[in-house]
């Protein structure tokens, strides 16, 4: 991102985009902020090149501690339900992309930088690296930007309900217990996690992966999961026959026929 006080760093490498929340000390996020993450997000989804979004926060302490409160507390309430709606859309549009979407959390990840989270379709933490929850509740509202709703979806109810109306914090080491994060890494800091988040993210690159098949298994996880049975089978076919026209799937196919190993072009 080029503009001035950008608050996301975005960048690529090797069929990866970076997508970095960069404002410190905590890595909170405005509405400013969450323009630019729209954009960084649209700009991956568009750009053929990028197979995998990894997106992780700036430095060794935050991921993301969530919204900007005194920001928040300086707006009308009409701002604010504005401010949560484009706050949702933007997650929506991270999570709905048909690319993998890995969090590469670096450091503490509360509230809406959990929901923020919440929204990747693998989470990997640094060990020992920091707290995540959703403490809302302490500020007298409730996860607004999607975490009631994507937070019970992984670890169920009851266990959900009692996150939130507690607001406990809690390290990654109880997040990955409880399903909140599939991976935990041993790093240093931040930049170190992220090195070793790029490494795993490019085994869903081209041309060892079939890049395009894996974000369409996404696609179909993330919508069809949300959709009745009928409904989701009938979203499955449709991505499964856009995949039997692509060239990866011809690749794949003739290389299992010749045995040979596949060398996939992402298309």
């Amino acid at each position: 991102m080029s503009e001035t006080n950008s608050k996301i760093d975005y960048r690529t490498d090797n069929g990866v985009a970076i997508i970095t929340l960069n404002d410190p000390p905590a890595n909170t996020y405005s509405y400013e902020m969450m323009q630019q993450l729209d954009r960084a997000i649209l700009d991956a989804r568009m750009d053929d090149s990028v197979q995998v979004i990894v997106i992780t926060g700036n430095g060794d302490k935050f991921f993301c501690s969530g919204a900007d409160i005194q920001m928040l507390a300086n707006v009308t309430p009409t701002f604010k339900y504005y401010f949560c709606l484009h706050a949702n859309e933007t997650l929506n549009r991270l999570e709905q992309t048909p690319k993998l979407v890995i969090a590469a959390i670096n450091g503490h990840c509360v509230g809406g930088g959990l929901e923020v989270a919440l929204a990747a379709d693998i989470r990997i933490a640094r060990r020992a690296g920091g707290k995540m929850g959703l403490p809302e509740v302490s500020l007298g509202v409730l996860p607004g930007t999607g975490g009631t709703q994507r937070l019970v979806r992984v670890v169920g109810k009851s266990r959900a309900i009692e996150l939130m109306a507690t607001g406990e914090l809690f390290a990654f080491e109880v997040g990955r217990e409880i399903g909140l994060i599939d991976r935990l890494m041993i790093a240093d800091t931040g930049e170190s996690l992220l090195e070793q988040v790029l490494e795993y993210a490019r085994q869903f690159t081209a041309p060892a992966k079939a890049s395009m098949a894996v974000g369409r298994i996404k696609r179909s996880v993330q919508t069809g999961s949300e959709l009745p049975f009928e409904s989701a089978l009938a979203l499955e076919r449709e991505l499964q026959q856009q995949l039997f026209q692509s060239e990866d799937a011809k690749e794949g196919l003739d290389a299992y026929m010749n045995k040979r190993p596949a060398a996939f072009k992402g298309r």
